[in-house]
């Protein structure tokens, strides 16, 4: 195995230990991509060296920025559509029925750059603007990723051109942003107080972020190896209520854990109900 092969292994090694994801044999172009610029910056001239600066500063910012690098994405408005809609025409009628006075609890699973929680509070607005009262006591939505840079961006709810230009109409544009400046908008702040942002590494333990009726993670599952992918949904099972869902990846299915989940045809796409 060549330096450069091995160098790639220790840090295919680390990544998995610090956040689970596995990375394809074939991925250096990724991490290349990813990672030059923070190399560059701190003089380190391959992946063995980075690793080997990891280790012997573990409790520096060197580590954080890798993993931050390595998990950022850019994501889209109300992506592909139908998980918005069946949360407005099946979920939130449901759980109000089976629910009276009680608030709509969701789970936004590694949210990234903020859209998927931002749509799932606009979501819920257009829900509550058709059905008037029904929705008493609101919805609180606890947006998590493991980034803690990209939360911070989060936050502040303001997007530039190209971000909004992913997914978002006109109509959604004029209702839920006010304009910034030159290229800039923001959240309108009910929309984004509804969002509550937390660092979390899907690793660690989610009893502290309470039980939730719906819980979204999406297109999250293919970075991890087989056993952490079961291990995640059994975990996120426990912090359902019974009866809540499971919204996953267009592409992504859930083989396998019967005695925990039950697939809903929602055509189009499915959900999972937890047992």
């Amino acid at each position: 195995m060549s330096t450069g092969n091995l160098d790639f292994e220790q840090f295919r090694v680390f990544l998995e230990k610090a956040c689970g994801i596995l990375l394809g044999e074939n991925k250096q172009y990724l991490v290349s991509s990813r990672l030059n610029k923070l190399m560059e910056q701190q003089g380190i001239k391959s992946l063995g060296e980075l690793v080997q600066r990891i280790q012997t500063q573990p409790r520096g910012g060197l580590r954080e920025q890798v993993v931050d690098a390595m998990t950022t994405n850019e994501t889209l408005w109300f992506r592909d559509t139908y998980p918005f809609e069946v949360l407005k025409n099946k979920v939130i009628p449901e759980f109000i029925k089976n629910n009276p006075g009680q608030r709509l609890r969701i789970w936004s699973a590694a949210c990234s750059s903020g859209q998927e929680p931002y749509s799932l509070s606009m979501a819920i607005d257009e829900f509550e603007r058709t059905n008037l009262g029904q929705l008493k006591m609101g919805a609180q939505i606890v947006a998590t990723d493991l980034s803690g840079a990209m939360l911070n961006n989060c936050k502040t709810g303001e997007y530039d051109s190209l971000a909004i230009a992913r997914g978002l109409s006109q109509e959604r544009l004029q209702r839920y942003f006010d304009t910034k400046g030159p290229g800039r908008w923001a959240i309108k702040p009910p929309i984004r107080s509804r969002v509550e942002f937390r660092s979390y590494n899907l690793l660690d333990s989610y009893a502290p972020l309470g039980k939730f009726d719906i819980v979204f993670c999406r297109n999250v599952l293919i970075y991890f190896s087989a056993q952490v992918k079961k291990d995640i949904l059994m975990r996120i099972h426990a912090t359902l209520k019974p009866g809540g869902y499971l919204f996953l990846g267009a592409s992504e299915a859930l083989n396998g854990l019967p005695d925990h989940y039950q697939m809903v045809q929602c055509s189009p796409g499915i959900i999972y109900q937890a047992k």
